[in-house]
């Protein structure tokens, strides 16, 4: 899919003083024509801006740059975006390459440098180690906490940490995976309040340290 034949929009987002213009697609029926019920899976929940991502965004945009970062699943690559714009190394990735053309019109729209690359989790194409490793709503289905736990122990620098921020309904994935991530790594949770006009919601923010 080309995102030069899709209806665009922009939407602006204010992390800590630093104010982005965000693209994202207006019509979703353009890059989806199936049931969301039935399809879950193809469903393409990157195309909105979720709440934990920018409740991750606003956590990073805290941390002294520069730092080598790694943002998986990125989507519309919020937290990747604002993380450049303090002046962090950034690859942005996902497993489809149609959210990572978002991420590069955004970045440019703001004159930012993001490197962007397609990632498959059970097969990794890194040749490098982060700082910090990212992501928002990365735990979802258990079969995939493996893979992604390798990649945390695999590509995390010995001092760096991993960084996620999930919404507080996601518990029930959530917490097995963060158990099974305790073998490896201190993990340290936090609850942050993202409020929005429509209401207040609940994000976890998890902090992995690798276990010396």
């Amino acid at each position: 899919m080309d995102i030069r034949n899709l209806t665009l929009e922009t939407e602006e987002i204010s992390i800590r003083g630093r104010t982005l213009k965000i693209f994202l697609p207006a019509k979703l029926e353009e890059i989806f024509q199936g049931d969301p019920f039935l399809e879950v899976e193809k469903f393409p929940f990157w195309a909105k801006i979720w709440e934990s991502s920018l409740v991750l965004a606003d956590y990073v945009a805290t941390i002294e740059p520069p730092k080598k970062i790694l943002e998986l699943r990125a989507g519309l690559g919020v937290p990747s975006l604002v993380a450049a714009s303090i002046g962090h190394k950034v690859l942005a990735t996902d497993y489809e390459e149609l959210p990572l053309e978002f991420i590069k019109l955004s970045a440019k729209e703001n004159n930012l440098l993001v490197e962007t690359k397609i990632l498959d989790w059970r097969n990794p194409n890194l040749s490098e180690k982060f700082d910090l490793i990212i992501g928002s709503e990365v735990v979802f289905r258990k079969s995939l906490f493996d893979p992604l736990l390798e990649i945390f122990k695999n590509y995390l620098e010995d001092e760096g940490e991993v960084i996620l921020a999930h919404p507080s309904e996601r518990k029930r994935v959530l917490i097995p995976f963060l158990y099974s991530a305790q073998k490896y790594f201190k993990v340290l949770t936090s609850i942050r309040k993202f409020k929005s006009k429509e209401e207040t919601a609940e994000i976890i923010l998890n902090r992995l340290l690798k276990i010396k």
